[in-house]
């Protein structure tokens, strides 16, 4: 064995032992291992400078804690998915058409209505998503009919079918990646239980750090951990009056679901009435009547999640479980408002459809006409030409798909306006009127009202949700919806990184966030699933604008798909049709939900087993700690049987063990002098029996 390590220590270090060649060549390994290392760090330092917003989400962590972070973190995340879903649009769709399809101006649908051309650059009528913008790539209506376009061959309308169905998909698969994901970091059976101030009080610094606004950040930052932890512990210790906190949570409840009762019946009337608007002349119309329900669903945004704060007071929750609380009701308020919309909104669908069967029957019976005289008055049955009238002077129908569109932009846009001023008006000259105003006022505007903001962190995250829930649907009849998003998620990181650092305070009561964003997750799960739901509707039962869109001619929307297949070989075409078979879709959905149900109750089991071993562990340590500090123990089981045991005051105490002595031949002084060694000695006892 010895023989083995000298031979490893000699192959390890031959070049220094040796001389000439042998020690440069060593010397050259050494010297390019030490670079190899310095050029992974520095590369590692890259790539996090390549994260997007790193530097801005730690300094804000560093000052307002890991909730407030995970608001930052779930942001960039949602501006990353957005970015490939937009990439998905934009080169599959919008380029396709715009390079390969008739230019504007050419057909009906891409060319803005005569009686519309004079105000179609009226400011008043572009803010409203009208003229030049209503016939533009951003919305449903633009898109041509054809199969194919240019010389690619290109199948646009199989392209907008499959993409808007594969932005679900890909989202689909994103979201449970990144929460199988976020489970996984959470689980690492780790007990952060266990002497939690000492560890962040010796380990919490990193002695790295060498700039000066980085040990800033870290010094802010190890406070705040300490407050968060403070407040965990705080929670643990709290004794409340179960009666008396019962019915206020009751109370609470009660009132939220009133307010979430009223929030969906005004929705209902607002929409309702502005359909009767929309029938009127839009001169004859103010700007509050043409934007009411855009501004009324902003208003409810704005007014419910601070009254549900201030009603959760009631509840008296720590502060986490009082967050998703807060995060459910928001849930509902903006759920609520969303499909009462949508059902409004279908309503208004249902009227256009009727309205565009109307005009089909017109315009059929005007071409019979055409064709019926053109042969009278030429004679001729074949070769008729179609009637010479301008893209500019055609009837039209009203093309429902785009009207959905434009409403979904417009409640995108007024959101993004509301929050802007919200945080400008709300934050930013509230904190200028504190600061100012607090030297020259009857009483302290810091400590008073209004005091500084602080970081709305429910109304944030549900607002920042259900607006990707917006886009989801709305993506479909309005294709460029997606680049407005990303221009909206840019502009809110840096705005809202700047308002939180110059305008916020920290919350009263600061409190970690979960391991895992799994919850904000969860709820960005269901509402993929309840925004998927209105456009598969709309796709397999609603019948396509017949003068408009890539579907226009079609009966359904869906049968772009059919009419591919069938263009296939038979041998795919037959495989395709076997696939689509309703009784093998239902198999694959029920084998599906059998796995889901197996890998659940699987994942579960895992759960109990490692928490199982996680207390046997902390048993066995305790024993440990115990058998070593001679004292009782402090398994409850044990205790709980000695207890019941007779006559234990009988059982004899343990006998303490007597010290060793230090040393079997005390030294002289003589002897002590002289010893070799003493100074060492000397460093590693306290305690030496000296004879004289």
């Amino acid at each position: 064995m010895i023989v083995r390590e000298a031979q490893g220590f000699v192959e390890k270090f031959e070049g220094a032992l040796g001389k000439g060649k042998g020690r440069k060549l060593y010397a050259f390994k050494v010297m390019m291992a030490k670079k190899l290392i310095k050029f992974n760090r520095d590369f590692e330092n890259f790539k996090t400078a390549c994260i997007p917003w790193e530097r801005k989400i730690k300094e804000v962590e560093s000052h307002f804690g890991s909730s407030v972070a995970s608001y930052f973190i779930f942001l960039r995340w949602m501006y990353g998915l957005n970015l490939v879903l937009f990439g998905f649009m934009f080169g599959l769709v919008i380029i396709p058409e715009v390079l390969m399809g008739l230019p504007q101006g050419s057909i009906p649908r891409k060319t803005v209505p005569r009686d519309e051309q004079d105000t179609a650059m009226d400011f008043s009528v572009l803010s409203e998503f009208g003229g030049y913008f209503r016939y533009s790539v951003i919305f449903y209506g633009y898109y041509n009919n054809q199969n194919t376009i240019g010389f690619l061959k290109f199948r646009l309308p199989l392209s907008y079918f499959l993409v808007g169905i594969g932005i679900f998909g890909y989202s689909l698969m994103v979201v449970i990646r990144t929460m199988a994901r976020n489970a996984n970091e959470g689980g690492d059976g780790a007990d952060e239980s266990e002497f939690t101030f000492c560890w962040k009080l010796f380990t919490s610094w990193d002695y790295l750090i060498g700039n000066p606004e980085t040990a800033d950040n870290k010094y802010a930052s190890i406070t705040t951990s300490f407050k968060e932890s403070i407040v965990d512990e705080q929670e643990n210790q709290k004794d409340e009056n179960i009666h008396l906190r019962r019915f206020l949570r009751v109370l609470a409840n009660v009132l939220i679901t009133c307010s979430l009762g009223g929030s969906g019946y005004l929705i209902y009337f607002v929409v309702k009435r502005s359909q009767d608007y929309a029938k009127m002349d839009s001169s004859q119309l103010s700007w509050y009547q043409k934007n009411e329900v855009e501004f009324v669903m902003s208003l409810l945004g704005l007014v419910c999640p601070p009254l549900f704060e201030t009603i959760a007071e009631l509840e008296d929750y720590h502060p986490r479980i009082a967050l998703k609380w807060q995060l459910a009701r928001i849930f509902a308020l903006f759920l609520g408002n969303l499909y009462t919309f949508l059902f409004a909104l279908i309503d208004d669908v249902n009227e256009k459809l009727e309205k565009e069967k109307v005009i089909k029957n017109e315009t059929i019976w005007a071409l019979n006409q055409y064709y019926a005289n053109y042969t009278l008055y030429h004679n001729v049955t074949q070769n008729i030409p179609l009637p010479e009238i301008a893209p500019a002077d055609v009837i039209r129908g009203p093309c429902w798909e785009t009207e959905v569109g434009i409403e979904f932009v417009k409640l995108t846009v007024s959101d993004i306006e509301v929050t802007y001023l919200t945080i400008l008006i709300g934050d930013f000259m509230r904190a200028l009127i504190v600061r100012f105003l607090n030297y020259c006022w009857c009483w302290d505007l810091e400590a008073g009202f209004p005091s500084y903001g602080e970081f709305d962190i429910s109304g944030n995250v549900l607002g920042l949700i259900f607006n990707q829930g917006m886009i989801w649907m709305g993506t479909f009849y309005a294709p460029g919806l997606m680049g407005i998003n990303i221009l909206r998620l840019v502009s809110s990181m840096y705005l809202q990184c700047w308002a939180v650092m110059s305008s916020n305070v920290p919350h009263e009561r600061v409190f970690k966030a979960s391991r895992s964003n799994n919850f904000y997750m969860g709820i960005l799960l269901l509402v993929l699933f309840l925004s998927l739901m209105p456009v598969v509707y709309t796709m397999m039962t609603m019948s396509p604008s017949f003068d408009c869109g890539p579907f226009s001619g079609r009966e359904k929307m869906y049968d772009v798909v059919i009419e591919t297949i069938q263009n296939l070989p038979p041998f795919m075409a037959n495989i395709f049709t076997y696939a689509s078979n309703p009784g093998l879709i239902i198999s694959i959905v029920l084998l599906m939900v059998l796995a889901i149900y197996y890998l659940n109750t699987v994942s579960k089991a895992y759960q109990k087993a490692n928490m199982d071993l996680k207390r046997k562990i902390q048993m066995q340590r305790d024993e440990e700690k115990n058998r070593r500090n001679n004292k009782d123990s402090t398994n409850q089981v044990m205790k709980d049987l000695e207890d019941l045991m007779p006559n234990k005051s009988l059982i004899p105490p343990p006998a303490a063990e007597e010290p060793e002595p230090l040393t079997q031949n005390p030294l002289t002084i003589e002897e002590w002098t002289d010893a070799p060694g003493r100074e060492q000695v000397q460093k590693c006892s306290n305690t030496l029996v000296i004879e004289t």
